[in-house]
């Protein structure tokens, strides 16, 4: 009996210290970003890892994922192994993937530091990526910094950051500086200023914004909204853009939730370029909204709380402009997954959320406007068992929010819509949660209703009415559709 339990012990401690499989363990892990604006504007990436082998077997290889080269132009990335230069070879079939060869076997237990450089650079002229100026730049909370990869091999692990580690940002002390992660110290010297922040799996993807900015602060709370610009804004402009913005935000609160205790103000910056700022085009359901289809974006999220925007056309629709981006800091990055991975009806949620923002900037009338122009999209007069168009089942599933917003009461659709994010929080969901969290709130039959809606074809005429809606649909080819 002893016996055995001495060898359980053995096998628990064994257990402890390596893990079935190729893998290592990321102890430590600090990035550094450092903002350099002669002779050339440029970024300086260096990523320092304190590594330990937790698998059964020793490594000859680590594998990166490296930033894409079309949004980041950068050159290949210098490597240390503790103190000896090691080379990067970049995959053939991946070309994201670079191999590191390792100067001798990585053994079991065994700890070392790996140590990687990178430099970025704004494209040249005529080229597309992610652009930056002498005198401000931002990092995107996606895909700037190397990432190390698990080995191959089965049951393999490594790459997963650590708990907390630290990202550090060094500029030129006239810049603001806004990053993730808790904000831990600061300190100036030699005319810079560098910024640390601990990082935790709550923050999700690192980002950075920074530059020569005016900061101008408006309403307070969780509405609190910091809007960074290039040059001074006059202070009634900021007043109805103030107003607007707040209008928004109690808009997105009331019908999709609260952010939560440990949400943030919110950043609007202007962008360093208007060149390679934006990676999307237009907003969703863009015709919808009566703009151009393949109209460039003029404002987009880059994390959870910034959004980064184009102020070419100064400040009086920034509200609007901004809302469907908004939008993001209730429904994406991580905090509903299905929100932006759906099938008809629920692919126009989203649509719908950046009209709920645009409604609440521009006023009410805007939404019988958003409604109308939807309707002229949909034929009055229908064939019974002609199939809809693409163009048209998507007008339907937009208009769809709207219809169960009048049929039972604003109030009742906020309260559904928000039971049903906030019980789906980092789950994803689909059209069955929306209809049970309706039916929970109705006790009605909402699932018929949804169906005939999307299935009879048009809509009915008791939806039209109210909006005054009874014009021909203008005529669109089959290659349109709506963003």
């Amino acid at each position: 009996m002893r016996a055995l339990l001495l060898l359980g012990a053995t096998f628990w401690v064994a257990s402890c210290a390596t893990t079935p499989g190729p893998g290592y363990t990321v102890e430590k892990q600090q990035i550094r970003v450092q903002f350099l604006s002669a002779p050339e504007p440029r970024l300086r990436i260096e990523a320092e890892y304190q590594l330990k082998n937790t698998g059964d077997q020793p490594l000859h290889e680590l594998e990166l994922r490296l930033p894409g080269r079309r949004r980041f132009h950068h050159e290949n990335p210098r490597a240390n192994w503790d103190t000896v230069a090691v080379t990067t070879q970049n995959s053939t079939d991946k070309p994201r993937n670079a191999t590191i060869s390792l100067p001798e076997p990585w053994t079991t237990l065994a700890r070392h530091t790996l140590h990687l450089s990178v430099e970025y650079f704004p494209p040249a002229a005529g080229e597309a990526g992610l652009s930056f100026t002498s005198d401000a730049f931002f990092l995107p909370a996606q895909g700037w910094s190397p990432e190390l990869l698990p080995p191959h091999g089965l049951f393999a692990s490594g790459g997963v950051p650590p708990k907390k580690w630290e990202l550090s940002v060094r500029v030129p002390e006239s810049f603001l500086v806004h990053t993730s992660g808790e904000k831990t110290k600061s300190s100036r010297s030699g005319g810079e200023l560098t910024m640390r922040a601990m990082q935790q799996p709550k923050d999700q993807y690192p980002f950075v914004i920074a530059g020569r900015y005016v900061s101008a602060t408006m309403g307070d709370g969780k509405g609190q909204v910091l809007l960074w610009t290039r040059t001074t804004q006059e202070a009634a402009a900021l007043r109805l853009l103030s107003d607007a913005l707040v209008r928004t935000i109690e808009a997105y609160d009331s019908t999709f939730g609260s952010r939560g205790k440990d949400s943030s103000p919110t950043w609007i910056v202007e962008c360093p370029s208007t060149a390679g700022c934006f990676t999307s085009f237009g907003s969703p359901g863009a015709r919808l909204f009566g703009e151009e289809e393949n109209r460039p974006a003029s404002a987009e999220m880059i994390s959870s709380d910034t959004i980064v925007v184009d102020l070419g056309g100064g400040t009086p629709n920034l509200a609007a402009m901004v809302a469907p981006s908004l939008a993001s800091s209730w429904l994406g990055y991580g905090q509903n997954p299905g929100f932006y991975e759906q099938e008809l009806p629920l692919s126009l949620l989203p649509a719908f959320a950046a009209a709920t923002g645009r409604e609440a900037a521009a006023g009410a009338e805007s939404r019988a406007e958003t409604i109308r122009r939807s309707l002229r999209l949909i034929p009055l007069k229908t064939e019974p068992h002609k199939q809809e168009s693409h163009d048209v089942l998507r007008a339907k599933s937009f208009l769809l929010f709207y219809a169960l917003q009048d049929k039972y009461g604003k109030e009742v659709f906020q309260k559904a819509v928000s039971h049903m994010l906030y019980a789906r929080r980092k789950r994803g969901f689909e059209l069955s949660d929306l209809i049970a969290a309706f039916e929970e709130e109705t006790h009605q039959n909402v699932a018929e209703f949804v169906r005939l809606w999307m299935k009879r074809p048009g809509v009915p005429q008791e939806f039209r009415a109210p909006y005054g809606e009874t014009a021909a649909p203008t005529v669109h080819s089959e290659k349109e559709s709506i963003r």
